[in-house]
């Protein structure tokens, strides 16, 4: 493909994105095709070369209907995936460049820009100066956790320092902490074993009480306890874990604090959700993901450390292919040393291209918006003689259910996805089967959130108001 021919295609491209983008809310949200729909309307890979046209022509025919839209303004399950147009163009320059920015000789702009935008968002979000220098994009909070965990283990076992082999080594989760946390601890070597599960209070945010009597029994039995995931907005319910009162037991003991803050994160851009954050300052490592509900596509995790020293020795691999003299002269970051995987996107870009784009006050009007629109649905949850609160609000996630029980609850879900406007996801919260509605898409307005919430209302035969 020539310049030219790419100039002319890609203006059909970013034609067929426009089109889709400004159709988006009267397709149904979630896919209606069965198992193997789309497999089977798949052609063979030609033999010979063809032209975009026959490619746009089966996204129109096969892609779109077997997608489940997660730009669409009815979307409120798990949580938003914003995938905003200046993110798409951002990527698409990052794309077009073509870079592999595994080293700073590799692309001195891939890595600049990166700390540059780091540096600029730690005293955007107000986290702490001991974040400077310390900021890294990952691909998910997933990566996020398994580096954090690795850090934590290199700096505080001996045995995994000088052997990568696990002990008695400890990490520290509550039954909400995202399963990342388990995961990366089964990477990492520890097995099962090793991950503590410890007791929440009412709110479902952890019991710190209960965490400091388990951390003081596994130090009594000769366990080395390594890390705590603390969480700002759990998955299930948006609990706020006390970062603050978690952080004094990680110091009595010397225990890497790594706070998962993955979807709530772009919260701390607004001055008056501050408070959600105390204790951060006190984290060895923060987490939030711009993928999520910071109008950024995915995948793009933010990740703060205030010891890159530790993770930087804790993955540092240096083969002679990779020798240069940028590297060895100390003065540049490498940011290969940051990450699990070798090579790396120039995601920054993309970031770039929406703070750029929105500016910061634009992001937050994005954030205040959607808290808005979730006050507003808690009101008429608050006000309805059927539905009830499960758990309190956190910004834009509202866990509710049927006063009736758990069927009528699963029924209305099930109901109000199968027509197609919105879609909902659940949880279990304090033993009830819960409705989590996760405002967060960009193109959310009330007169979406009320038709979600009528539809709702309706199915278990209370009329609409």
């Amino acid at each position: 493909m020539q310049p030219d021919e790419f100039r002319r295609i890609g203006h059909e491209v970013i034609d067929w994105i426009a089109d889709y983008r400004e159709r988006l809310g009267d397709l149904p949200v979630r896919s209606r095709v069965e198992p193997g729909w789309v497999r089977s309307r798949l052609a063979p890979l030609p033999e010979q070369g063809e032209g975009f046209a026959e490619l746009l022509a089966d996204l129109d025919r096969v892609v779109v209907p077997g997608t489940t839209h997660w730009q669409h303004p009815g979307f409120y399950a798990y949580f938003p995936s914003n995938a905003s147009l200046p993110s798409v163009l951002g990527d698409l320059l990052s794309s077009g460049l073509g870079v592999q920015g595994m080293l700073w000789s590799t692309s001195p702009a891939a890595t600049e820009v990166e700390q540059h935008l780091m540096d600029e968002l730690v005293g955007a979000m107000g986290l702490p100066d001991r974040f400077r220098g310390g900021g890294v994009i990952q691909d998910t909070a997933s990566s996020a956790a398994l580096v954090a965990m690795l850090a934590a283990l290199h700096r505080s076992s001996d045995k995994w320092r000088e052997t990568g082999v696990s002990g008695d080594e400890t990490v520290y989760v509550s039954s909400q902490t995202h399963s990342s946390i388990e995961r990366a601890a089964r990477l990492a070597g520890l097995g099962e074993e090793a991950v503590r599960a410890v007791e929440v209070g009412p709110t479902l945010a952890m019991d710190v009480d209960a965490l400091a009597r388990q951390v003081e029994s596994d130090v009594d039995a000769g366990r080395k306890p390594v890390l705590v995931c603390a969480t700002i907005g759990t998955t299930g319910t948006g609990a706020v874990d006390p970062v603050r009162e978690i952080a004094e037991v990680c110091a009595r003991h010397g225990i890497w604090l790594h706070v998962d803050a993955a979807w709530a994160g772009p919260a701390a851009l607004l001055p008056e959700q501050r408070a959600l954050f105390a204790g951060v300052e006190h984290a060895d490592s923060f987490c939030a993901n711009a993928h999520k509900w910071m109008l950024t596509g995915f995948d793009l995790s933010l990740f703060w450390t205030a010891h890159p020293d530790v993770l930087v020795d804790a993955l540092t691999i240096l083969p002679e292919y990779l020798r240069n003299s940028a590297t060895e002269s100390g003065a540049v970051v490498d940011y290969r040393d940051w990450q699990i995987p070798l090579g790396r996107r120039f995601r920054a870009l993309k970031l770039w291209s929406v703070l750029r784009w929105y500016g910061l006050e634009g992001v937050r009007a994005h954030l205040r918006g959607h808290i808005e629109l979730a006050e507003l649905l808690e009101s008429w949850v608050a006000a309805d003689e059927d539905w009830e609160l499960v758990a309190p609000r956190t910004l834009a996630l509202v866990t509710l259910a049927h006063r009736s029980g758990d069927e009528a609850t699963r029924r209305a879900m099930e109901a109000v996805n199968a027509e197609g406007s919105a879609f909902l996801t659940h949880t279990v919260a304090n033993g009830r089967f819960a409705i989590r509605v996760a405002i967060g898409a960009e193109q959310t307005r009330e007169h979406h959130v009320r038709a979600m919430w009528e539809a709702l209302r309706a199915v278990n035969g209370r009329p609409s108001s």
